[in-house]
C-alpha cells in the first residue's frame, strides 16, 4: 500500500527556499522600521559589551555606574518608541482588517469562496502588519533585555559597595 502522506523532497526544499527567501525579505523591512527606533540602545549595549569580553579588565565602580545611568536614558527613550511602533502595528492591523473586509463584503459565493478572495486581496496588507507586529515585539523584547541588564549591573555595583564596606570595617 503506498503512502499517500510520503514527503516529497524536492517539492518541500522548494517550499524551504521560498521561505529563506521571503524571510530575508521580511527581516530586511523590520530590521529597516527597527533601526530607527532601537539603533542608540543598541550601540550602547554593544559599548557595554566590549568592556564586559575584556577579562583582563572588568569594568571600574565608574563604569558600572555610568552603565546604570545612561542605559536608563537609552531605555527610557526607547520605551517610548515601542509605544509609536504599537501605534503603527494597529494602523497596519486596521488597514489590513479594511482591505479584508471590504473585498469579502464585494464578493459573491460561499463564505469560504468570499474568505479566499479577501485574504488573496489583502495579502500584502497582512505582510506589512506582520512586519510592524514583529518590529513592535523585538523593539519590545530589546527593551526588556535592556532593564535585565541595567538590573545586573545594579546588583554588580551594590555587591561591591557591600564588599567595600565590609572591608572598611573589617580593616578599623
Amino acid at each position: 500500500m503506498e503512502d499517500k502522506y510520503q514527503v516529497n523532497k524536492k517539492k518541500v526544499l522548494r517550499i524551504k527556499k521560498t521561505v529563506e527567501a521571503d524571510y530575508e525579505e521580511l527581516n530586511h523591512i523590520i530590521q529597516r522600521i527597527i533601526k530607527p527606533y532601537c539603533e542608540p540602545l543598541d550601540e550602547y549595549v554593544q559599548e557595554i559589551t566590549d568592556v564586559l569580553h575584556d577579562s583582563s579588565n572588568p569594568p571600574t565602580n565608574e563604569q558600572l555606574e555610568a552603565f546604570c545611568l545612561n542605559l536608563s536614558t537609552h531605555i527610557y527613550w526607547a520605551g517610548s518608541m515601542v509605544e509609536r511602533l504599537g501605534i503603527k502595528d494597529d494602523i497596519s492591523r486596521a488597514i489590513y482588517k479594511e482591505v479584508y473586509n471590504t473585498r469579502r463584503d464585494s464578493e459573491d459565493g460561499t463564505v469560504a469562496d468570499k474568505n479566499s478572495l479577501a485574504e488573496l486581496a489583502s495579502q500584502q496588507e497582512y505582510l506589512t502588519n506582520v512586519c510592524y507586529s514583529r518590529a513592535y515585539k523585538i523593539m519590545k523584547a530589546k527593551v526588556e533585555n535592556a532593564q535585565e541588564l541595567l538590573a545586573s549591573c545594579k546588583k554588580v555595583l551594590s555587591r561591591r559597595m557591600q564588599e567595600f564596606e565590609l572591608t572598611n570595617i573589617g580593616g578599623r
